[in-house]
């Protein structure tokens, strides 16, 4: 479902194959044991992720087909399964980055957003909150991801009310992206990457890039049930350091 590769203090991890990469609990399980073997295998050095797809989408979402099978159950897990796997990417003690290589609807657009950052392929490719023509209500959790990222009132009424769908030159001009990247799937993989290689060489330590992603977007951590730092934890780890 994914692979993980090491670029010096890069982690690249990539969704597989050539279909949507909907979101069902073996996707998302295969992209938090990939995050868990990042948070392990990095050590508490400093290093930085990048999350990219292969194919047409990025991730078209959750596979609703997966949860129709049985709605009463398998919607309750898929949306803890999403909801963990978010929890994951916010709490990863390093500078994260999407590179979003094609189609981001709806929860594929929430998993890239929960990232620090999001660079996008401007060839081609839409980002789309779809929510609203399907008719499904959005977790609080995924609103608060949102609306921690996209700060332009107007912009994110647009994103979810009208709701468009975003190329990626008018989603960088309303703040919805970082970086519209000129250029296909390999170069929008190649800016994410050289943009990690940047920050992580910068050395910051994880643990306190950690607590200044909680301080910045408290409500997000709250949200996803992730304690936020109290001013002892805080200054616990400034001893620590000095």
């Amino acid at each position: 479902m994914c692979t993980l590769e090491k670029r010096g203090r890069v982690y690249l991890l990539t969704l597989t194959g050539s279909d949507e990469h909907r979101l069902n609990p073996t996707t998302l399980g295969s992209i938090r044991s990939a995050i868990a073997q990042v948070r392990a295998d990095s050590g508490g050095r400093a290093a930085a992720l990048v999350t990219a797809a292969e194919g047409k989408f990025f991730s078209n979402g959750l596979d609703l087909a997966w949860a129709r099978v049985s709605p009463s159950d398998r919607t309750r897990e898929l949306g803890s399964a999403l909801r963990a796997t978010i929890a994951d990417l916010m709490s990863l003690p390093m500078p994260t980055i999407a590179a979003v290589t094609g189609h981001a609807a709806a929860g594929g657009f929430i998993i890239a957003r929960a990232h620090d950052y999001v660079v996008m392929r401007g060839d081609r490719g839409f980002v789309y909150m779809s929510e609203l023509d399907i008719g499904v209500p959005i977790a609080r959790y995924a609103m608060s991801v949102l609306r921690s990222r996209i700060t332009d009132a107007r912009a994110l009424r647009d994103l979810l009310l009208r709701p468009e769908k975003m190329k990626a030159g008018e989603a960088e001009r309303m703040g919805v992206i970082d970086r519209a990247v000129e250029g296909g799937a390999e170069e929008t993989v190649a800016v994410a990457v050289r943009m990690a290689e940047e920050m992580a060489a910068k050395g910051w330590d994880d643990s306190i890039y950690a607590s200044m992603r909680k301080g910045a977007f408290p409500q997000v951590f709250r949200d996803l049930g992730l304690a936020e730092d109290t001013d002892e934890d805080i200054s616990r780890v400034f001893i620590s350091k000095i």
